[in-house]
């Protein structure tokens, strides 16, 4: 027998294996790249190539097993990647080795009552409220609130984790998280837990979710307990909008949004209270060079709308509010920073896999940020502004597989 019809007859087994079991292994992917004019990285104007544009460029395989009498086995590996140059993409901070499965790793169990699942996942405000802003619909990771402050757009990703979801019961379903922290003799330090529901039927879509994660410069912006503190390792939080709270003891994070749809027209609202909380642990959470006492607090309100111009075209466009409160300091006065940011977008698709889409956003900041000097403008992941003010154009292509 020849060696390609010895490896079809083989495929050929194993397929017709899984279709007998009524089970499944799906291989999938996204390739998103795009071209980015920025008007202010550290002073000076920037035109570059990057990777991920509405979507993080990624492929993974999931699967499902019937294990009989309703109940089921299954599975999710997701690699992101960065479509520019092939490196892998969600390193350790303070690594520049990308991990293999470093956007999702997680196996379990589910029936007809809900899942429950074991591995690197997301936690439920991503799940429930994350997709109520625009960055998880027309936008991207730029258009997210200033530092991804509230993790609506997935910056921490939440290793150890157990979650427990339930099936969607007359459009309600609900899920919770928790993360075991994995230091010895300390069984709060770095852990991550959260809880969330949502409601989707019809016109309207409704979230709400909570947050809570221990020394969250390591359990959550680290690598979530393989860490030295962060006092020798170095601040994971890498925009000036929280860096300079990187030894707060916890992070809360309270959500809701809401969203309604009248014929071709969607609008939306989110709003979210983000505490960094027990300033100046650093002994177990990062450095406070400005010596924080108390807790920062952020108030985030996003307004959104998106229309459905053409079956291939959608039109978007958006607001966004951050404020933050006065911080307590022995060695300065810090009397908080505000944020505002505004963005317009197209997506336009060529097929059922392919779209083009253009993208454009301005922010503006004032107060003083958490690094204690003049806040400057700092558009989510991207370099800081030098000023006050920054802008950028993103033109770029998305293919699904």
């Amino acid at each position: 027998m020849k060696t390609s019809s010895l490896i079809a007859s083989v495929l050929t087994g194993v397929f017709s294996s899984f279709a007998t079991a009524q089970s499944s292994v799906t291989i999938y992917g996204i390739l998103d790249e795009n071209l980015t004019y920025n008007t202010n990285i550290n002073g000076k104007h920037l035109v570059s190539l990057g990777s991920g544009g509405l979507q993080s460029t990624r492929w993974g395989i999931r699967g499902i097993e019937d294990l009989g009498g309703g109940a089921k086995a299954l599975f999710m590996l997701e690699n992101g990647f960065n479509i520019t140059n092939g490196a892998l993409s969600n390193a350790n901070p303070g690594s520049t080795q990308g991990l293999e499965f470093g956007r999702q790793a997680w196996i379990g169990l589910g029936n007809e009552a809900g899942t429950i699942t074991i591995g690197r996942q997301y936690d439920s405000v991503v799940d429930f409220l994350g997709k109520l802003s625009i960055a998880d619909q027309w936008g991207g990771s730029i258009t997210a609130h200033p530092a991804d402050i509230d993790n609506f757009n997935n910056t921490g990703r939440v290793n150890n984790a157990i979650k427990l979801s339930s099936a969607t019961y007359a459009g309600l379903k609900i899920d919770g998280l928790y993360s075991l922290g994995g230091i010895a003799g300390h069984l709060a330090q770095n852990q991550v837990w959260s809880l969330g529901a949502g409601y989707d039927s019809g016109p309207m879509t409704v979230g709400v979710g909570y947050l809570n994660v221990r020394n969250p410069n390591i359990g959550f912006y680290g690598d979530n307990g393989a860490s030295t503190p962060a006092n020798a390792n170095g601040v994971f939080f890498t925009s000036p909008v929280t860096s300079g709270f990187a030894s707060a003891r916890s992070m809360r994070v309270i959500g809701a949004g809401a969203a309604y749809t009248i014929d071709k027209t969607t609008v939306g609202m989110t709003y979210s209270n983000t505490r960094f909380q027990s300033l100046g642990d650093t002994l177990a959470s990062g450095p406070n060079p400005n010596h924080y006492t108390g807790s920062a607090t952020f108030n985030d309100v996003e307004l959104n709308l998106r229309f459905q111009a053409t079956p291939a075209l959608v039109l978007g466009t958006a607001i966004n509010y951050l404020k933050g409160n006065g911080v307590a300091s022995t060695t300065l006065s810090s009397d908080g920073a505000t944020y505002w940011q505004g963005a317009v977008g197209a997506d336009y698709a060529l097929s059922k896999r392919t779209d083009v889409y253009v993208v454009g956003m301005v922010q503006k900041a004032s107060g003083t940020q958490s690094t204690g000097g003049p806040a400057v403008a700092a558009i989510n992941g991207l370099t800081a502004s030098r000023n006050s003010r920054q802008a950028l154009a993103r033109v770029g292509m998305r293919h699904k597989f």
